[in-house]
Order: structure tokens, then C-alpha cells, then sequence
């Protein structure tokens, strides 16, 4: 997992998503869910291509998706 950007940046990124690609952050996260595993550069990568992601929106929504997964296994 990267951390790319800081906290309130993630943050910002995340709060936007829904307004820019017209869904939400929890269906972004299905989507990478249901997708081929890929390291995260890779993940970012497919994203961009395969859903004409911005790369800052991309990057974001797979570290959330990694701390999310990270939180998972946690508990």
C-alpha cells in the first residue's frame, strides 16, 4: 500500500469522485473489488484505462480500497 497523499488530500479526493464520474466512491471500490489483482500502480493503471479515471482519482480510490482492506483484516 502507498500512501500518496496526505490525509486531507485523500480526503478532498475521495468527497469529489462522485461529482466527477458519476459514482460513488463505494461503487468505485465494487469495481475494483470484482476486478483482475494487480499490485496498486497496476490497479491504478487499469482504472485509468479500463474506466477513464483521472489518475489522482484513481490512485485515491485505491488506497481506500487498500485501507479498507487493510481495516478488514484487522478486525
Amino acid at each position: 500500500m502507498s500512501q500518496v497523499f496526505s490525509e486531507e488530500t485523500h480526503r478532498n479526493l475521495l468527497a469529489r469522485i462522485p461529482h466527477c464520474t458519476g459514482r460513488e466512491v463505494s461503487d468505485w471500490l465494487r469495481t475494483v473489488d470484482e476486478g483482475p489483482a494487480l499490485r496498486f500502480e497496476e490497479k491504478v493503471s487499469w482504472l485509468r484505462h479500463e474506466h477513464n479515471l483521472a489518475y489522482g482519482h484513481a490512485k485515491a480510490i485505491i488506497h481506500e480500497y487498500d485501507l479498507r482492506r487493510a481495516a478488514r483484516k484487522l478486525a
